[in-house]
């Protein structure tokens, strides 16, 4: 992988990220899941360049970016979004996350509209709900006392079918490294930011063009919880794709970009 550039953000801290040239005039913004970074999107990234130029970035407290204490929202990561837009130059781009990025981008459609030219939504929610703050905490305080290793056989079978469990292929071994890899203290602040995350009131307004992506098992944002997006969001598609879970970024990459390809407006 590329070595990352560094964008300075409004309160200082330092987003890494990588600028990836494509083809086209199309510009799109990656925003990884909770405790990956830019690398989650390396597998969709040939067919994605076939359509645009794209940036991934190590979202705050993730990765070679700044590990600023919390606590976090997703208002000030969608911030941070929209200060890397303007640190290279682009005043509109498409921007897709996925489970926490896709929270993000929820954000970043909320508070900064005239920047965005299309949504991708994959694998998310508008909001986990009053009643998972308990369990968003345990979570972060098990990875505090326990170690993020403690947390893997959870998220492993989250993340991703059992056969693709069982032949752990060279995406998922860098996923699983990339997660070991993170401060529990800032897991943390993000897994309250994410139990503290409300998008529901800013579906109405997006009207670019959106794409809603799921896996039909997909038990951490179930297909409900997407076709609430869809729903609410005029004009989105929603693609569930067949027995996959909730990272089809690294289970199937290709269909995922293929689906994202349709937000890629000029």
């Amino acid at each position: 992988m590329i070595d990352p550039n560094f964008a300075k953000l409004r309160d200082g801290a330092q987003l890494a990220y990588r600028l990836h040239p494509g083809s086209g005039k199309a510009r799109l913004v990656l925003i990884h899941a909770l405790a990956m970074n830019g690398a989650f999107w390396h597998e969709m990234l040939p067919s994605l360049l076939a359509h645009a130029s794209v940036i991934t970035l190590d979202c705050r407290g993730h990765g070679a970016s700044s590990k600023s204490p919390g606590p976090y929202s997703v208002e000030q990561f969608a911030d941070d979004v929209a200060d890397l837009l303007s640190h290279v130059g682009w005043e509109r781009a498409a921007v897709a996350g996925a489970s926490m990025g896709g929270c993000i981008a929820q954000a970043f459609a909320g508070r900064h509209p005239a920047r965005l030219a299309g949504l991708g939504l994959i694998d998310t929610t508008a909001g986990y709900g009053e009643a998972a703050k308990p369990a968003w905490e345990e979570r972060g305080q098990k990875a505090l006392a326990q170690g993020m290793e403690s947390m893997i056989d959870f998220q492993l079978s989250r993340w991703v079918t059992p056969e693709f469990r069982a032949a752990m292929p060279p995406s998922l071994q860098q996923a699983v490294a990339i997660f070991t890899a993170n401060a529990p203290e800032n897991f943390l602040e993000i897994c309250r930011m994410l139990g503290n995350a409300d998008c529901h009131a800013l579906l109405a307004g997006i009207s670019a063009p959106t794409a809603v992506i799921v896996g039909e098992e997909d038990y951490a944002t179930p297909v409900a919880a997407a076709q609430h997006l869809a729903a609410n969001i005029s004009g989105a598609t929603l693609h569930i794709l067949p027995k996959m879970r909730h990272f089809t970024v690294l289970e199937c990459p290709g269909l995922v970009a293929e689906k994202l390809a349709e937000i890629l407006t000029v």
